[in-house]
Order: C-alpha cells, then sequence, then structure tokens
C-alpha cells in the first residue's frame, strides 16, 4: 500500500514535470507564450545571445519535448531523466547568474528530477560498468 501511494504521487509528479518540459520545448517552435514585459537587463541579454545562435533554441527545445515525453512514461522515465538533467543544470545556471527570481522553481524541479534518478539508480549502474 505505502509504495502504491508513493509510486503514485511520484507518476503525478513526473507527468507534471514531463508536460513542463514539453510545453517549454513545443514554445521554443512556436512562441506562443509571451515574454515577461519586465525582464531584467541581464536577462533580456541573455536571452537575445540565446537567439543569436541559431540552432541552440531548437536543440534545446527538441531535447525539452523528447525529454518530456520519455519522463511522463515509466519504463522510459530514467531516459528523459538523463536527458534534461543538463537542461536542468543550465536552467539552474542562468537563473543564478541572470535572474535570481526562478531559483524556487528550479530547486523543485531538481527535486522531482532527483527524486526520479534515485528511483531508477539501478538503471544508471548498466551505464557505469
Amino acid at each position: 500500500m505505502k509504495n502504491s501511494i508513493k509510486s503514485k504521487i511520484l507518476f503525478v509528479l513526473a507527468l507534471l514535470f514531463g508536460l513542463m518540459f514539453i510545453n517549454a520545448g513545443l514554445n521554443k517552435f512556436l512562441n506562443y507564450m509571451p515574454m515577461p514585459e519586465k525582464l531584467p537587463e541581464k536577462m533580456l541579454k541573455a536571452m537575445t545571445a540565446f537567439m543569436e545562435i541559431g540552432w541552440l533554441l531548437p536543440l534545446v527545445g527538441l531535447a525539452e519535448i523528447v525529454g518530456g515525453l520519455l519522463i511522463i512514461v515509466p519504463k522510459t522515465r530514467a531516459l528523459g531523466a538523463l536527458i534534461i538533467f543538463p537542461i536542468m543544470f543550465g536552467i539552474t545556471l542562468t537563473d543564478i547568474f541572470q535572474d535570481r527570481s526562478g531559483l524556487p522553481i528550479a530547486f523543485v524541479l531538481w527535486a522531482i528530477l532527483i527524486w526520479i534518478m534515485v528511483e531508477n539508480r539501478k538503471k544508471y549502474l548498466a551505464l557505469l560498468g
């Protein structure tokens, strides 16, 4: 019973996590979410630089979509977490150095991602040996 509740909570969190990344990835292609009006100047410069590198945002968007889809499915969740990990690292560094207002959300996302990775740790052991 206890394990069943834990797996249901993890599924819901992984579903929301995956959908959030799918949404972020789709937005990089379809631009349906408006940019915040009062973006700090450092963040605006960083976003402009990311857009100047023509291949970077589509690559990140594709990784977000694929990683988000894989995280939703329990069987492929471990692979999805590996794809999302470097994206989360980049998000966190951007939050630290450009605009710290996103850090609380990043910490919540890290907690979910780490839980997913801990639950799948046996699958990762094969990669190490």
